[in-house]
């Protein structure tokens, strides 16, 4: 049996987790605000009256920027406000929908990442039905807790499961089941999904999220043990409904 634990989505691309206990799905989409924002480069030219979706280059992105582990974020669908700590203590807040407010967040990050920020960042909003992932269509992505395990057992490391960045996590009687979803459908909740593509991973998943250090060289541990740099699957959202926690994945 394979049963959700865990979901969450990254409003902002590149910043922290926010985990629900129940998600309402619509179809070809991606879970409501996931990656409905990034923080562009200063470098990188924006084209405000076009809001799809970019390559990952253009924004800061934990695979090259591992200092944006240090923060925590809160973000409220309601108000559109965005609330930064680190180390616990509010850092800077600011309404997205609203000029005043992006600046406020846009000023703190421009000078909490230093160079790194490559000039002022500007927080870029995509469209309805768009999301900043790496893929530049709006899927999900499951990732089994097992195979995770798996993973920590080649690395000798217990491994935090959110250096992953998934939607669903689920619980599994073994790894690596998850390999032979490709092309199949499966129910999940309410809503029917469609397996579209392996989630190959980067070098994001080096870091560890409570130290914001490279800790570990997941790529080079699947390579050698499995044969591929894999974690997870991509799967496409073909009839609406909502998924809680503790919903069966019946593949179909």
């Amino acid at each position: 049996m394979t049963i959700i634990k865990n979901i969450y989505r990254y409003p902002v691309k590149g910043l922290s987790a926010e985990a629900l206990s129940e998600t309402h799905l619509q179809a070809c989409s991606s879970l409501q605000d996931d990656r409905r924002f990034g923080i562009a480069l200063g470098s990188t030219n924006l084209n405000l009256n076009n809001r799809g979706w970019m390559p990952k280059n253009h924004f800061l992105m934990q695979a090259k920027n591992p200092k944006l582990t240090q923060l925590e974020t809160k973000y409220d669908h309601v108000t559109q406000s965005l609330t930064i700590l680190r180390r616990g203590k509010q850092v800077s807040r600011g309404q997205l929908s609203s000029p005043i407010g992006r600046t406020m967040i846009e000023d703190f990050l421009t000078a909490f990442m230093g160079d790194e920020a490559r000039g002022c960042v500007k927080i870029f909003e995509t469209q309805t039905g768009e999301m900043l992932s790496d893929q530049s269509k709006p899927f999900v992505s499951l990732i089994n807790l097992a195979s995770i395990r798996d993973i920590g057992r080649v690395t000798g490391m217990e491994l935090d499961p959110i250096r992953f960045r998934g939607n669903f996590y689920f619980e599994s009687d073994a790894p690596w089941l998850e390999n032979n979803w490709l092309d199949k459908t499966f129910n999940l909740g309410g809503a029917t999904f469609k397996v579209v593509a392996p989630v190959g991973r980067c070098v994001a998943t080096h870091v560890n999220p409570e130290t914001s250090k490279r800790d570990v060289n997941i790529l080079k541990s699947l390579q050698s043990a499995f044969g591929h740099t894999n974690c997870g699957v991509f799967a496409e959202i073909v009839q609406t409904g909502t998924v809680q926690t503790n919903d069966v994945i019946k593949i179909t």
